[in-house]
């Protein structure tokens, strides 16, 4: 995977799921934070739900961005709270596999070797399963 330079629109990105997780953290309820650019350039956000089956953050924010019409995503970031503030938290295995099928040219920032790196989403899931065809438009 190779990666990108992280840009001052990125640093925004990050700050906003902070923000977010700010206002939303609940322990055991909302522990993660995540912000997804539009092409519009607008930023949606989306809180984990816990539970046996609640999903993570990243859905919850693309989900937020598909319902306010956007259907270009151009980047994203998840967060949770550490000791000293907030941390990028690494996509899980459901979340890249969700990105790449409703986001795959998107940019996304997560940890690798300990540092905050940004990588096309389409090369986070290598030998992916491909669920439906992600430039079909709705009819």
């Amino acid at each position: 995977m190779h990666h990108l330079p992280l840009t001052s629109k990125d640093m925004e990105l990050i700050r906003a799921a902070e923000e977010t997780l700010r206002r939303a953290y609940v322990p055991d309820r909302h522990t993660v934070a995540a912000a997804v650019r539009a092409g519009s350039g607008r930023i949606y956000t989306g809180v984990n739900i816990e539970g046996i089956h609640g999903p993570c953050a990243e859905p919850v924010a693309l989900g937020n961005a598909f319902a306010h019409g956007e259907r270009d995503i151009l980047a994203m970031v998840a967060v949770h709270r550490a000791e000293n503030g907030y941390t990028v938290l690494s996509p899980c295995g459901n979340c890249r596999q969700l990105i790449l099928e409703y986001a795959p040219d998107a940019h996304v920032i997560l940890v690798e070797d300990g540092r905050v790196v940004k990588a096309p989403a389409h090369e986070l899931l290598p030998g992916a399963y491909h669920y439906f065809d992600h430039n079909a438009t709705a009819e």
